[in-house]
């Protein structure tokens, strides 16, 4: 049994078992507490019956017209806790917030070889919208793909619209 909730400034030295995964995304105290002062709404986790972390998402609402949007900085599950939902009732969460903030879609960043979160998320609605080339840095760098969903605002779906070409950081809007 587990239960969702937001995230608070004493859950940053419960969630480390969680970080652990190599695929998921570490960052600075500083970059947390920033998420969690600028957009609470949008950092939730995932506690179990004993108040255990995990899994959380930490997202934020930006752009602007009709690049308004909702984005998923990080969504991570403890492995042993995986293949229960909790990944999907996470990204619903943030969806309804976002649909809450009159967002146009929602979009995320994943690598392109993380093939089971790319299933996932298409099973949850999302499309590729670009590649975005060597977003990730490593040795070697690699690619993301840049996946959407739209929201009900946007109700001509231009927002999912793919792109056909290839982009680099430096070009993200």
């Amino acid at each position: 049994m587990t239960s969702l909730k937001p995230f608070t400034c004493a859950d940053l030295f419960k969630f480390n078992k969680v970080n652990f995964d190599p695929l998921t995304e570490t960052y600075g105290l500083s970059f947390y507490m920033t998420y969690m002062a600028r957009w609470p709404d949008y950092f939730k986790k995932i506690e179990n019956t004993k108040g255990e972390v995990v899994g959380y998402i930490m997202g934020k609402a930006e752009g602007m017209g009709e690049n308004w949007h909702g984005h998923v900085t990080c969504l991570t599950v403890a492995e042993q806790y995986r293949r229960q939902g909790l990944a999907a009732k996470l990204m619903r969460n943030l969806e309804e917030t976002s649909e809450h903030k009159r967002c146009y879609f929602v979009d995320l960043f994943v690598r392109v070889t993380n093939c089971k979160a790319i299933r996932m998320y298409e099973s949850l609605g999302y499309i590729v919208y670009r590649t975005v080339l060597d977003y990730y840095s490593g040795d070697p760098d690699e690619n993301a793909y840049d996946m959407r969903k739209a929201l009900s605002r946007d109700v001509h779906r231009k927002s999912v619209i793919p792109l056909k070409h290839p982009v680099r950081p430096e070009e993200i809007e």
